[in-house]
């Protein structure tokens, strides 16, 4: 289980979300969304890799007994993320699950189901509402799925189900949830942050 992360700083994260709630608030809301990953992930039975975007950070809520910690390499999203693929394959590792920590309606449940789904298909796919996803699970490692995407924007799952198609690679998809990047997308987690 590999999951993303932005260091937490002020200003260097949610900036979409920054520009109409401010950066203090930003802030708050991505403390929040890591608190719920690794609330879900922490009991998770599996090896899990914290990659961070740019130092690994020692005396956080990440674990070192529970998580191993990365930092991302590459210039994209595309190429951080295949990255990442590689070395957990060069592991030795048979199945991968990458998440982000924008999802705060992602669940343990569907974490597992996602593994579940990779004994039988070769990706595995959360979508998200805005066209991009929260999950994606693999057993080999397909590189044309972060190749030419443009990351951050509504085309990123409709063009990595295109791939699979065009490679005839069996796919499964999962729930469709929110993931926390402008204020709209706020209301999945309104009663937390607003009491």
């Amino acid at each position: 289980m590999i999951i993303f992360l932005k260091n937490p700083v002020l200003g260097k994260v949610k900036t979409r979300l920054a520009a109409t709630i401010g950066a203090d608030k930003a802030l708050e809301v991505y403390q929040l969304l890591l608190e719920r990953t690794q609330e879900i992930t922490e009991q998770l039975p599996f090896d899990k890799v914290v990659y961070y975007s740019d130092a690994i950070m020692v005396d956080d809520i990440w674990h070192q007994n529970l998580y191993k910690k990365e930092v991302q390499q590459g210039n994209d999203l595309g190429e951080k993320m295949q990255q990442a693929f590689a070395q957990g394959f060069a592991q030795g590792y048979k199945y991968i699950c990458l998440i982000g920590s924008d999802c705060y309606e992602l669940s343990d449940e569907v974490i597992t189901d996602a593994l579940e789904k990779l004994q039988t298909v070769d990706l595995v796919l959360g979508p998200c509402l805005d066209g991009g996803y929260y999950l994606i699970g693999l057993k080999t490692l397909h590189p044309e799925f972060f190749q030419n995407k443009k990351w951050s924007t509504d085309s990123v799952l409709q063009d990595t189900l295109q791939d699979a198609k065009n490679k005839k690679i069996t796919f499964a998809l999962l729930p469709t949830l929110t993931d926390v990047d402008e204020e709209k997308d706020l209301i999945s987690i309104d009663d937390l942050l607003w009491d």
